[in-house]
């Protein structure tokens, strides 16, 4: 979102800085004959830089005539590709933002938006990158191309010790060094930008759903590994004595528990002897030892305590 907010702005900032710059420079040649001398010559140039096209006229000091001069240089290729980029980084930031706010659905469909703003950042992050820097080389060249010094020697007049040649002004740079510092800022800012977009993709969510532990991680769960098993094997040996008492204890508990259920099943089974007179089998009868009687119904013999 910051390239939304930003991108376009100092895209703007950027290619009009350079495109709309015009430089004047102004030198005089006092001839020893003051007849012929000239103490006002203009000299302008101004974007695309093609400084071999700017002439200029000035006095011979030896004649009535003038000549012709022109600059030195051609600064047209690094000027127009500076200004290229950013006109298209500016337009792609405004088609940019008018897709994240109205049509936000159809970016995040299939991850084919985020893919494609992903790998258009990329490009424009490198060209930034590339034109700030061939700009700002070409730049140099073209204050040492505008020099005073430098165009003073390019009069005929002015290399005779005889003519006094001074400059009266010189041209000013510090719109062109905006230019420069608003394409680094442009170069940081779409790099910065890659990050942001590259969460929207399906690489970064798919990173995020199956994490993968890194070298440092499996190292620490290696040596936690490593601690836990010498540790475990240097246990003192007089640990398996209370491990032999507890087994002890564990058997007793468990003949312990035996007689408890032998003594439970003979509670039982008198409880089943005892509740055996009173179960109805019929009429009963009893006989005595001694006058043995026969009556219907079964026979039941109960012993004397």
């Amino acid at each position: 979102m910051c390239m939304v907010i930003f991108a376009p702005i100092f895209a703007i900032c950027a290619f009009a800085t350079c495109g709309g710059y015009y430089g004047h420079l102004q030198v005089k040649v006092d001839c020893a004959d003051r007849r012929q001398s000239n103490l006002s010559i203009n000299i302008d140039f101004g974007y695309p830089f093609r400084l071999q096209e700017v002439h200029f006229k000035a006095p011979s000091c030896e004649t009535k005539r003038e000549e012709i001069l022109f600059l030195d240089g051609d600064f047209s290729s690094a000027a127009q590709f500076f200004l290229t980029v950013g006109v298209f980084a500016f337009l792609y930031s405004l088609l940019a933002t008018i897709v994240y706010v109205f049509y936000q659905n159809k970016y995040l469909k299939n991850n084919r938006g985020p893919l494609v703003d992903f790998v258009v950042t990329i490009i424009f992050s490198f060209m930034w990158l590339v034109s700030s820097c061939y700009w700002a080389k070409t730049l140099s060249d073209i204050k040492k191309a505008t020099n005073p010094t430098q165009v003073l020697l390019l009069i005929t007049a002015c290399r005779a010790q005889e003519n006094k040649c001074t400059a009266t002004q010189e041209p000013l740079w510090s719109r062109l060094n905006t230019s420069v510092v608003f394409g680094f800022v442009n170069v940081i800012l779409w790099v910065g930008n890659i990050w942001f977009v590259f969460k929207e993709t399906g690489w970064y969510k798919t990173g995020q759903r199956y994490p993968t532990r890194s070298a440092s991680g499996k190292r620490a769960s290696e040596m936690r590994q490593r601690l836990y098993n010498e540790s475990s094997f240097d246990q003192p040996e007089e640990s398996f004595g209370p491990q032999l008492s507890r087994q002890d204890s564990f058997n007793q508990s468990k003949g312990g528990f035996g007689q408890q259920v032998h003594r439970q099943v003979s509670f039982n089974q008198s409880q089943v002897n005892l509740s055996l007179p009173h179960a109805y089998l019929g009429k009963p009868v009893i006989y005595d030892r001694e006058n043995m009687v026969g009556s219907e119904g079964p026979k039941i013999f109960v012993n004397e305590m």
